[in-house]
């Protein structure tokens, strides 16, 4: 290598190292700055300033909807509590109807339980007294016929006519 290659690697070390950025000040960065501003004073009113109303009124509609959730939610929610106010009123009323007719369905149960009783009460009475006076027209005609039917078997067996 060169004299003056090494000298510059030396040179842009030793810059390097420093960490210092030599700027050099000419007409470039004069030429740089005007075009700087006449593209912010052209692009602003062009771009710049549609896209902030843009994004402006999109955080508008945003806000605006989600505000509007919001109401439909607390509706949502009151029409939810006046449901379900209504169907436990609902749900009670039914309660009390079926605690009603349970009771009355009781009710006449037991009366109707009541009067077949008494119905089976007088049928068995009558079945009893019945049967009762039949046994005894039974009894009467067998002790008739139990006395003439003992004749007969004494006077077989005695091989006599009994007399009474």
């Amino acid at each position: 290598m060169s004299l003056l290659s090494v000298s510059t690697l030396t040179a842009s070390r030793e810059t390097l190292v420093e960490g210092g950025v030599t700027v050099d000040l000419d007409a470039t960065l004069l030429v740089q700055l005007v075009l700087f501003v006449v593209l912010i004073v052209v692009l602003k009113p062009m771009l710049f300033d549609p896209m902030m109303r843009l994004f402006e009124e999109r955080e508008k509609r945003i806000e605006g909807t989600r505000r509007e959730a919001t109401k439909e939610d607390e509706r949502s929610a009151k029409a939810l509590a006046k449901y379900e106010a209504v169907l436990a009123k609902a749900r009670a009323a039914g309660a009390a109807e079926r605690d009603a007719l349970r009771a009355e369905s009781t009710r006449k149960e037991a009366e109707l339980m009541a009067d077949v009783r008494k119905n089976i009460a007088s049928t068995l009475d009558r079945g009893r007294t019945s049967i009762s006076g039949e046994a005894q027209v039974a009894r009467k005609q067998l002790g008739a016929e139990a006395t003439a039917l003992g004749r007969q078997i004494a006077s077989r067996v005695l091989g006599r006519e009994v007399v009474p």
